[in-house]
Protein backbone atom coordinates (compact mmCIF):
# COMPACT_ATOMS: atom_id res chain seq x y z
CA UNK A 1 0.00 0.00 0.00
CA UNK A 2 1.43 3.39 -0.80
CA UNK A 3 0.67 6.48 1.15
CA UNK A 4 0.83 9.96 -0.70
CA UNK A 5 0.57 12.16 2.21
CA UNK A 6 -0.60 12.82 6.06
CA UNK A 7 -2.44 16.21 6.62
CA UNK A 8 -3.68 16.80 10.12
CA UNK A 9 -6.96 17.81 10.62
CA UNK A 10 -7.70 21.06 12.59
CA UNK A 11 -11.05 21.09 14.01
CA UNK A 12 -12.02 24.79 14.50
CA UNK A 13 -15.00 27.14 15.05
CA UNK A 14 -13.06 30.38 14.22
CA UNK A 15 -11.91 28.98 10.34
CA UNK A 16 -11.19 32.80 9.08
CA UNK A 17 -9.06 33.63 11.68
CA UNK A 18 -7.29 30.01 12.16
CA UNK A 19 -6.44 30.63 8.06
CA UNK A 20 -5.42 34.32 8.99
CA UNK A 21 -3.29 32.80 11.90
CA UNK A 22 -1.35 29.90 9.13
CA UNK A 23 -0.95 32.68 6.86
CA UNK A 24 -0.19 35.34 8.44
CA UNK A 25 2.08 33.70 10.85
CA UNK A 26 3.92 30.63 9.53
CA UNK A 27 3.68 31.94 6.03
CA UNK A 28 1.27 29.08 4.49
CA UNK A 29 -0.90 29.34 1.44
CA UNK A 30 -4.62 28.51 1.28
CA UNK A 31 -5.02 25.91 -1.54
CA UNK A 32 -8.42 25.83 -1.65
CA UNK A 33 -11.43 26.98 0.44
CA UNK A 34 -14.67 25.21 1.08
CA UNK A 35 -15.85 27.17 3.48
CA UNK A 36 -16.26 24.12 5.97
CA UNK A 37 -12.89 23.17 5.00
CA UNK A 38 -9.21 25.45 4.16
CA UNK A 39 -6.47 23.46 2.86
CA UNK A 40 -2.98 25.14 3.88
CA UNK A 41 0.10 24.48 1.99
CA UNK A 42 4.03 25.39 3.30
CA UNK A 43 4.96 27.62 -0.02
CA UNK A 44 9.10 25.84 -0.01
CA UNK A 45 7.70 22.18 1.20
CA UNK A 46 4.41 20.88 -0.18
CA UNK A 47 4.44 18.14 2.05
CA UNK A 48 3.82 20.37 4.84
CA UNK A 49 0.37 20.74 4.99
CA UNK A 50 -2.81 21.33 7.46
CA UNK A 51 -6.37 21.38 6.97
CA UNK A 52 -8.80 23.31 9.07
CA UNK A 53 -12.72 22.26 9.61
CA UNK A 54 -15.40 23.58 10.90
CA UNK A 55 -17.15 20.06 10.19
CA UNK A 56 -17.08 17.47 8.00
CA UNK A 57 -19.72 18.56 5.13
CA UNK A 58 -20.70 14.34 4.45
CA UNK A 59 -19.46 12.43 7.68
CA UNK A 60 -20.62 13.15 11.34
CA UNK A 61 -17.14 13.42 12.54
CA UNK A 62 -14.74 15.29 12.30
CA UNK A 63 -11.31 12.97 12.01
CA UNK A 64 -8.24 13.57 13.26
CA UNK A 65 -6.01 13.21 10.56
CA UNK A 66 -6.08 12.68 6.53
CA UNK A 67 -4.05 10.03 5.04
CA UNK A 68 -4.36 9.86 1.35
CA UNK A 69 -3.40 6.50 -0.44
CA UNK A 70 -3.01 5.50 -3.92
CA UNK A 71 -5.73 2.09 -3.06
CA UNK A 72 -8.67 3.88 -0.61
CA UNK A 73 -10.30 0.20 -1.56
CA UNK A 74 -7.31 -1.67 -0.63
CA UNK A 75 -6.63 -0.21 2.26
CA UNK A 76 -10.78 -0.20 3.49
CA UNK A 77 -10.87 -4.26 2.77
CA UNK A 78 -7.37 -4.41 5.16
CA UNK A 79 -9.17 -2.40 8.04
CA UNK A 80 -12.08 -4.69 7.56
CA UNK A 81 -9.62 -7.69 7.59
CA UNK A 82 -8.30 -6.61 10.82
CA UNK A 83 -11.68 -5.62 12.37
CA UNK A 84 -11.18 -2.32 12.54
CA UNK A 85 -13.68 0.14 13.50
CA UNK A 86 -15.44 1.75 10.36
CA UNK A 87 -16.66 4.86 11.41
CA UNK A 88 -17.80 6.68 8.20
CA UNK A 89 -18.38 3.71 5.06
CA UNK A 90 -16.56 3.94 1.78
CA UNK A 91 -18.03 6.70 -0.05
CA UNK A 92 -17.40 9.10 -3.43
CA UNK A 93 -18.13 12.43 -2.36
CA UNK A 94 -19.07 15.08 -4.29
CA UNK A 95 -16.03 17.03 -4.46
CA UNK A 96 -13.84 14.46 -6.08
CA UNK A 97 -12.72 12.01 -3.41
CA UNK A 98 -13.44 8.32 -2.19
CA UNK A 99 -13.02 7.92 1.45
CA UNK A 100 -13.74 6.44 4.86
CA UNK A 101 -13.06 6.91 8.09
CA UNK A 102 -11.52 4.49 10.69
CA UNK A 103 -10.46 4.67 14.23
CA UNK A 104 -7.29 3.44 15.76
CA UNK A 105 -7.37 1.37 18.48
CA UNK A 106 -7.05 4.65 20.64
CA UNK A 107 -9.91 5.96 19.05
CA UNK A 108 -7.79 8.29 16.98
CA UNK A 109 -10.46 8.56 13.68
CA UNK A 110 -8.64 8.87 10.46
CA UNK A 111 -9.85 9.96 7.26
CA UNK A 112 -8.40 7.45 4.43
CA UNK A 113 -8.61 9.11 1.46
CA UNK A 114 -7.82 9.65 -2.19
CA UNK A 115 -8.91 11.52 -5.29
CA UNK A 116 -10.82 9.89 -7.92
CA UNK A 117 -8.69 10.77 -10.88
CA UNK A 118 -6.30 8.44 -8.69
Amino acid sequence: MSIRRVVPDLRTDQIAESRDFYTQVLGMEVTMDMGWIVFLVSPGNPTAQVQLMTHDAAAPIVPNITIEVQDVDAVHASAVRFGAQIVYPLTDEPWGVRRFFVADPSGTVINVMMHASG
